[in-house]
């Protein structure tokens, strides 16, 4: 949950029981647009010239299709493929305070590609970050997987990870997923694509 921070001078300011309802009431309405804001200035940022159909020729600046957002809705697999597909279902997962899921995934297609003398130092860091029990980012996983991931993650390989990879994937298509699929982020964005398609 994002905090607040205020300096010594603001605090006063806030020393009234009213006053701290009235922060809290401001919090909760931000924390509920702040995922469209979130999503909208991500989306400017992918794309942007869909209003107006430009593609500059600065190959950074990623355009997307209405059919490669079409591909995302026919597997998890396709939409994780692309690398527009992973930002917008991560900011989706964020609104749904789950994007430890996707970082986690993201973190373990990383460790697969890492080099074997550099294996150890990542290991403990993603054991760190995501599957240890007090973790920041704690993954949804039973404690018998924890525990194999913990000791595979002591003596690390490349597939140290993939047990609990798989379980957090199959999370995440069972539960995300469908979700994303029908939530107004992925429906507007195909929508505002389509219409662009079409002018």
């Amino acid at each position: 949950m994002p905090g607040f921070f205020f300096s010594h001078n603001n605090m006063t300011e806030l020393n009234g029981k009213e006053d701290c309802k009235l922060a809290k009431g401001k919090v909760h309405k931000k924390k509920q647009k702040a995922f469209g804001a979130d999503l909208k200035s991500y989306l400017k940022c992918i794309l942007p010239h869909i209003e107006s159909g430009i593609n500059t020729s600065n190959s950074r600046n990623v355009m997307l299709s209405a059919e490669e957002v079409i591909q995302w809705s026919q597997s998890l697999e396709k939409l994780l493929a692309s690398q527009s597909g992973q930002g917008v279902f991560r900011e989706f997962l964020k609104s749904e305070f789950s994007e430890e899921n996707i970082e986690f995934w993201l973190a373990c297609e990383d460790y697969k590609k890492t080099k074997s003398d550099h294996l150890h130092g990542k290991a403990e860091r993603i054991y760190e970050e995501f599957v240890q029990s007090d973790a920041i980012k704690q993954i949804n996983i039973d404690y018998q997987m924890r525990e194999a991931t913990a000791k595979k993650a002591q003596d690390p390989t490349h597939t140290s990870f993939d047990e609990a990879q798989k379980t957090v994937y199959i999370l995440m298509e069972r539960d995300s997923y469908p979700r994303f699929l029908k939530s107004k982020s992925y429906l507007n964005l195909l929508n505002q694509l389509q219409t662009s398609t079409s002018k």
